[in-house]
C-alpha cells in the first residue's frame, strides 16, 4: 500500500506544498488526491515565483492581462486567485467528505506586510473576499505584528493558515490567539463550526541554522545535538498543542462546534544531504496534525516511507534536548527570531523577483 495513504491511519493529513496552473487542468492534482490521499494544498510567494517565472503555464494569461492594461501586481493577484479558486474547487469533494476537516488551499498575504498589522488585516480581507470559497485559508506570518491580525481575522470568520512559525513560545501565543478569537465569536453569538485554522511550524530550517551553531560551539558535546533540534522543537510544540486543545477551556468551545487549530509541519524537505530525505516526514507522524510536503519529498516518501506513529514518542526527551541548548548557552529563542526574519525576507525577495518578471513580460506585449 502507498505509504502516503497509510498516514491517514495515524490521524495525519497530507497536503501538497506546491501549486502550478498546469497541474490544475491536466488531471495531475486529481491523481495526487486519488493515488496519494492528498487532502489539501499550500502555496507561498516562493512557490508562485517558481511556478510563474519558471514555466510556460502562464505565458498566454500574462500576455492577455497585460494587453488589457493590468500592471504587474494586478496580474499576480489575478493569476494566484484564479489558481487557488481552481484548486479549491478540485478539493471541494475532500472538504465535504471530511466534514470540513481537510480540502483547504492556502494563499498568502503580501509578504511585504509581515510587520504591518492593519495592512495584513486589510489584505487578508481582500483575498478572502476575492477567493470566495469556504475551503481556502489565508496565510498570515506569525510575527509579533501578525498575532493581532490573526486574532482579528479569525474573529471575523476568515480561515487562517498561520505561517513562518519556528518558536515553541510563539506557537503558544498563536494558539492563544485562536482560542481568544473563538471566545470572542461565542460572546457575540457567532457560529464556531465554520472556522478553520492551522499553525504551520517550519522544521528543516531549524536544523540548518542550529547545526551550524553547534558545529562552531567550543564544547565537543554540542555536536551530539546536530540534526535533533528541529524534531525536538516540533515535539515540544505538539506537547503545547495537546495541553491547549485537550483542555477544559477548549472543550467548552468544542461543545459549540469549535475545531482544534491543528499543527501543520512545514519546510519538510531535507536540506542536509547527510540526513534521510524523508527525515522530517518520518519523525513527525502523529494524530491531529497535517504535513505539507513538496513534490520531491512526496515522491521519496511514496517510494520508501515507513509509516509509524513517532510524534507522540519521546516528548520528554525532546524537551530535555532543548534544555541542553540552554546549558550550552545557545539562545534558541534568538535563533528562532533570526529564522523568522530570514523567512520574511526570503518571501519578499521571491515576491519582488516575480514582480520584476511580470513587469518585463507585460512590457513585451
Amino acid at each position: 500500500m502507498n505509504p502516503l495513504k497509510q498516514l491517514q491511519a495515524f490521524g495525519q493529513s497530507i497536503w501538497l506544498d506546491f501549486i502550478r496552473r498546469g497541474m490544475l487542468h491536466d488531471g495531475t492534482l486529481e491523481t495526487f488526491i486519488a493515488r496519494d490521499g492528498i487532502s489539501g494544498m499550500t502555496s507561498n510567494p516562493s512557490i508562485f515565483e517558481q511556478a510563474i517565472a519558471q514555466s510556460d503555464d502562464y505565458t498566454q494569461a500574462i500576455a492577455a492581462l497585460a494587453r488589457a492594461g493590468y500592471d504587474a501586481d494586478a496580474i499576480y493577484q489575478t493569476l494566484t486567485v484564479e489558481d487557488v479558486q481552481r484548486a479549491a474547487d478540485i478539493f471541494a469533494s475532500v472538504y465535504q467528505e471530511t466534514r470540513r476537516r481537510d480540502g483547504y488551499v492556502s494563499l498568502e498575504v503580501d509578504p511585504r506586510l509581515a510587520y504591518d498589522t492593519p495592512g495584513t488585516v486589510e489584505d487578508a480581507r481582500r483575498l478572502w473576499k476575492a477567493l470566495d470559497r469556504p475551503n481556502v485559508m489565508i496565510k498570515v506570518p506569525a510575527t509579533r505584528e501578525g498575532l493581532p491580525a490573526i486574532q482579528t481575522l479569525l474573529t471575523e470568520g476568515v480561515n487562517v493558515n498561520v505561517t513562518l512559525l519556528f518558536s515553541v513560545k510563539r506557537y503558544r501565543a498563536v494558539a492563544e490567539a485562536y482560542l481568544a478569537a473563538l471566545e470572542a465569536r461565542l460572546a457575540r453569538g457567532l457560529p464556531l463550526d465554520g472556522i478553520a485554522s492551522v499553525a504551520s511550524f517550519f522544521v528543516s530550517r531549524i536544523d540548518t541554522l542550529l547545526d551550524a551553531l553547534l558545529d562552531q560551539h567550543p564544547c565537543a558535546d554540542a555536536r551530539a545535538l546536530k540534526g535533533r533540534i528541529a524534531v525536538a522543537s516540533a515535539k515540544a510544540a505538539y506537547a503545547v498543542y495537546r495541553e491547549i486543545f485537550h483542555s477544559e477551556r477548549f472543550r467548552a468551545l468544542e461543545t459549540h462546534g469549535a475545531r482544534p487549530q491543528r499543527l501543520l509541519w512545514a519546510s519538510t524537505s531535507t536540506k542536509n544531504p547527510a540526513y534521510s530525505d524523508v527525515k522530517y516526514i518520518e519523525a513527525l507522524i502523529g494524530p491531529e496534525t497535517v504535513s505539507t510536503i513538496p513534490l520531491k519529498t512526496l515522491a521519496a516518501y511514496r517510494d520508501h516511507g515507513r509509516p509509524a506513529e513517532r510524534l507522540t514518542q519521546g516528548i520528554p526527551e525532546a524537551q530535555a534536548t532543548l534544555a541542553k541548548l540552554a546549558e550550552l548557552q545557545i539562545d534558541l529563542e534568538a535563533a528562532m527570531q533570526q529564522l523568522e526574519e530570514e523567512g520574511v525576507q526570503k518571501f519578499i525577495k521571491a515576491f519582488d523577483s516575480l514582480m520584476q518578471t511580470l513587469q518585463q513580460a507585460a512590457a513585451r506585449t
